[in-house]
């Protein structure tokens, strides 16, 4: 479903004079976002169902899925941001109706997505300097490495799907991606459950953590293989002139042009979303120097976090799109609209959710565990879900809206500054208590939490100040 009118002989979005309103452009975004929002929690489910089934199975299980999904999205997440790239070239592109030279990016984010396999893998396949930064127990390093060496394998498809969900929402098309990503859950939930618990009865035995890797690494190559059959079977692409679709089979050589635009955009958007992210995961890291209980609490609390996430992240998605096409339509003021109805829109759910998962925090953490311990651990990091939530809500929304414009040099700088300074950094002074002076209520888990929502808080503040910036610049210069 697109969210704006389209040519008929194009598909690009059509010139309209739409309503200024709030209200419509809700209406707008939330035509896109909620099939991405649908999707990514699709996502996100490959992780919950692998923690409900590991903390059932052991507590040492746990522990090595929590360092080992860390050192994975550390991995993942930066070189999937370079990918993504694509996203707000595509939509400008689209939005000026160049369609073969928005399906040419297509080509070349393929090419992108497997060098960065091939960097991330040899990461996940040799992990020694996350299980350095962790100092895991000796039961749990085993496992921590088996479990990545089934996502090593699991690394090309998901960094090629990324592109082909990439170009789909600049595209307007998110429901293309979201029926794969709901297949490939639909997968992935009895693979697991076969492999973490086993079933004799067939001669599989119980792989515990490692099985979770391996199941995902199948369920995303199927899902990959499927998304080759709709390039190839979909008329819509054809226009597009993309890899696989009828009369464009083959893949483009690397174009040099093309890939610097990318890389141009995407390497800051990617270490911008390696800061965020490892300010986030480097927690679990070193949280898990204290211990298996304390790591297991932590891990149910950034479960929770990334759950709610999935919202704002759609809606970032979806709003980006949207601003992006109008930059490329020269609608600078519709696209100026937009964001800023993103940012209110993004804030008012944020409270909404927040104080939800906070009112109901006892009863979410007892869906995960009825271990007594690992409750008592997660509890207090679950009472900081409020205002974690909403200013990260905020920083990714005006994060992604300044990508729509093509800025993303200045956000590394902030996030560097915000979440590996104050976040992480401060995190680990009051965890640790490096100075002697940190509070008894903020040492531990605790601290780790109380740093990184500030952090966030600041982060969030910096990037909604720039996007104002941005947005007044190009009143009169809509390509910078």
């Amino acid at each position: 479903m697109s969210a704006e009118p389209t040519s008929a002989a194009t598909g690009a979005p059509a010139s309209t004079a739409a309503p200024t309103t709030l209200a419509h452009d809700a209406r707008r975004i939330a035509a896109l976002a909620w099939p991405v929002f649908v999707g990514q929690l699709a996502v996100l489910a490959f992780g919950t169902v692998d923690t409900v089934l590991v903390a059932s199975h052991s507590a040492v299980d746990l522990a090595a899925l929590a360092v080992g999904s860390a050192a994975y999205i550390t991995t993942f997440i930066g070189l999937m941001g370079v990918v993504m790239a694509i996203g707000p070239i595509v939509g400008q592109l689209y939005g000026a109706r160049q369609l073969q030279a928005a399906g040419h990016q297509m080509h070349q984010a393929v090419w992108l997505a497997l060098a960065m396999a091939v960097l991330g893998g040899a990461l996940l396949v040799f992990p020694a300097p996350f299980l350095a930064l962790s100092r895991v127990d000796a039961d749990v390093e085993p496992r921590v490495r088996g479990y990545l060496l089934g996502l090593a394998a699991a690394l090309p498809a998901a960094l090629l799907f990324g592109a082909y969900r990439g170009f789909n929402t600049a595209v307007s098309r998110p429901k293309a991606v979201m029926a794969l990503q709901l297949g490939a859950l639909a997968l992935k939930i009895p693979l697991s459950v076969a492999a973490v618990w086993g079933v004799p009865a067939l001669g599989v035995p119980a792989l515990g953590v490692v099985g979770c890797g391996i199941t995902t690494a199948a369920a995303m190559w199927v899902q990959v293989a499927v998304a080759g059959v709709v390039l190839r079977r979909d008329p819509f692409y054809v226009p597009f002139a993309v890899p696989l679709a009828r009369g464009h089979a083959a893949l483009h050589p690397p174009d040099a042009r093309a890939l610097r635009a990318q890389l141009k955009l995407g390497i800051p958007m990617g270490l911008a979303i390696l800061v965020e992210v490892t300010g986030f995961s480097f927690m679990a890291i070193f949280v898990a120097r204290l211990g298996t209980t304390a790591v297991a609490g932590h891990q149910i609390a950034a479960n929770l976090v990334s759950m709610m996430f999935m919202l704002p992240l759609a809606m970032a998605h979806a709003t980006t799109t949207l601003v992006a096409q109008r930059v490329g339509a020269r609608d600078v003021a519709d696209a100026q609209r937009l964001g800023r109805h993103g940012l209110e829109l993004a804030l008012a759910l944020a409270l909404a959710l927040g104080g939800v998962a906070f009112l109901g925090r006892e009863t979410v953490v007892g869906w995960y565990t009825h271990d007594a311990a690992v409750a008592a651990a997660a509890l207090p990091l679950v009472a900081w879900v409020l205002a974690f939530h909403v200013a990260d809500a905020l920083q990714i929304m005006a994060a992604f809206v300044l990508r729509a414009w093509r800025i993303a040099t200045v956000p590394v700088l902030i996030y560097a500054t915000a979440i590996w300074g104050i976040g992480l950094g401060g995190g680990y002074t009051l965890a640790f208590d490096v100075t002697g002076l940190s509070p008894a209520g903020l040492q531990g888990a605790r601290g780790f939490w109380a740093a990184s929502t500030i952090g966030l808080s600041v982060a969030a503040a910096g990037l909604v100040a720039l996007l104002a910036w941005v947005t007044r610049r190009h009143t009169t210069t809509p390509h910078g």
